[in-house]
């Protein structure tokens, strides 16, 4: 195990961390608010341990998969901790347990919250924990990715581990050139979704945030509300750039490339779509009686499907409230989940694809054992180790979310609200049904079962075996 250079990278994961809070600093000097202390002792922290770790660079740069597990996995759990830190110095939250939650959870861009009351927190803590959000929603190792010169495989191999998805394929030749055009894109969108807040009269610091949460499909709200409280128009622009966000961004490189009739024709493009539509569709009728028209039905079930299927987390509506079919289809979105590579959670619309494929190969092989039957995606087979892979997450998937659910059992809260807040963190979502339903938060748990979930959050954001192979003995082990 080359721990030299583990310690090196979680060192940079320090000094970026200290440099991320430079803007809730200035939020706090702009609004002349104490808080903005917080963060200064915080980023001297973060650079008291960074700076030593990095001063000397490791002689040997190369470590492979299951290094780049640990590394990813130790970063996200220590950038956490550290990141919890100013709700604790300024206040905000004086349990290191909800710190860590809330931290956890705008890292990993669930949006579950244990706060009741947001909107007495100080500006510059609202704009931490959107923020959050925003670094976690592409991942902070892409960024570094395209900063540090590493050697070998090193770079996949950190792409791998922290990007959401089946699969992760370099869009440009260099890794490094791939993680600068996935931030340039995310950049990009992050900023014309401000823009066209601010059109809508919304002011800055609230387009900034809201943004922030769209983009890293997050779901943090600075308003008790969520998002309901904002004119339609304001509600219909973020609906769309949750969709935008939660597409793979190998469609947009493949735009930018002038390639638009490929980029159409991913299958999981269209599937992530139909399902949308039909979502909407039928929440649609199924809840035209409880608005004064069905335009407003239309716009909710928009607005709520487009939350759910991204891991958003934003609200218009109690959906708890609305008809069992409206809510069933939304628990089944949770776990639908967006596009591989892009910044939502869930199982993802592609594996989700492959696995029906597989059901439909092996019944064929039933029928006509001699027919040899290849799976396929977008014209091109799909490699059995990929398929081997797939079936093997949603077997540790099924197992943790099963223990996950048994173990907040013993909270003694009813199986609804711990399938769904299990659902909800798993899924990297926020609200569930119940009560960790939209209205409501996650303060209702001990803290034995918060752990649980924050578990829950960082397994599903790294997509479970980065996160279980730091429980490994042979992980440890010197080679």
């Amino acid at each position: 195990m080359n721990y030299s250079i583990i310690f090196y990278i979680m060192g940079w994961i320090l000094n970026f961390e200290a440099a991320f809070m430079v803007p809730p600093c200035i939020v706090a000097l702009i609004y002349g608010e104490q808080a903005g202390w917080s963060f200064v002792i915080t980023m001297a922290l973060c650079l008291l341990i960074g700076v030593p770790l990095v001063i000397k660079k490791p002689k040997k740069q190369i470590f492979y998969t299951s290094e780049g597990f640990v590394t990813v996995s130790l970063c996200w759990v220590v950038m956490s901790i550290m990141g919890a830190l100013p709700f604790l110095f300024s206040g905000s939250i004086t349990s290191p347990v909800d710190a860590l939650f809330e931290t956890v959870s705008g890292f990993t861009t669930t949006g579950a919250s244990i706060l009741s009351d947001v909107e007495v927190l100080p500006k510059s803590i609202l704009f931490w924990r959107s923020f959050t959000h925003w670094i976690g929603g592409m991942g902070v190792l892409v960024f570094i990715l395209s900063l540090l010169p590493l050697t070998g495989g090193s770079h996949m191999n950190l792409m791998k581990a922290e990007s959401p998805g089946p699969s992760v394929s370099r869009l440009v030749p260099k890794v490094r050139l791939t993680a600068k055009l996935l931030y340039s894109i995310y950049i990009f969108m992050t900023v014309v979704e401000i823009l066209f807040l601010l059109a809508g009269k919304m002011p800055l610091f609230d387009a900034v945030t809201v943004t922030f949460g769209t983009a890293g499909t997050g779901g943090f709200a600075i308003k008790n509300n969520s998002i309901a409280g904002y004119s339609p128009y304001i509600q219909n622009v973020v609906t769309v750039f949750m969709i935008l966000f939660g597409v793979n961004f190998n469609v947009y490189f493949l735009i930018l490339m002038k390639r638009v009739g490929q980029a159409f024709r991913t299958e999981e493009l269209r599937w992530y779509l139909i399902i949308i539509a039909v979502s909407i569709g039928i929440i649609t009728v199924n809840t035209a009686g409880l608005y004064r028209s069905l335009g407003d039905a239309l716009h909710h079930a928009s607005f709520q499907v487009a939350s759910i299927i991204t891991t958003t987390g934003f609200a218009t509506q109690d959906f708890d409230l609305w008809p069992q079919a409206s809510k069933t289809i939304l628990v089944l979105l949770m776990f639908i989940g967006a596009c591989a590579g892009s910044t939502g959670g869930g199982v993802k619309v592609s594996r989700l694809v492959v696995l029906v494929k597989t059901v439909r190969k092996e019944l064929i092989q039933f029928l006509h054992p001699q027919v040899i039957r290849k799976i396929k995606m977008d014209g091109k087979v799909v490699e059995h180790e990929v398929v081997r892979s797939i079936n093997v997450f949603m077997v540790a998937y099924t197992l943790l979310f099963s223990l996950s659910v048994f173990l907040l059992a013993f909270d003694g809260e009813d199986l609804i609200t711990n399938f769904t807040a299990v659902a909800a963190t798993f899924n990297n979502i926020g609200p569930g049904l119940e009560l960790v339903g939209p209205s409501k938060n996650f303060g209702i748990f001990s803290e034995p079962a918060k752990l649980v979930l924050i578990f829950d959050m960082l397994a599903g954001r790294l997509e479970i075996f980065p996160v279980l192979i730091l429980f490994s003995r042979e992980t440890w082990k010197k080679f």
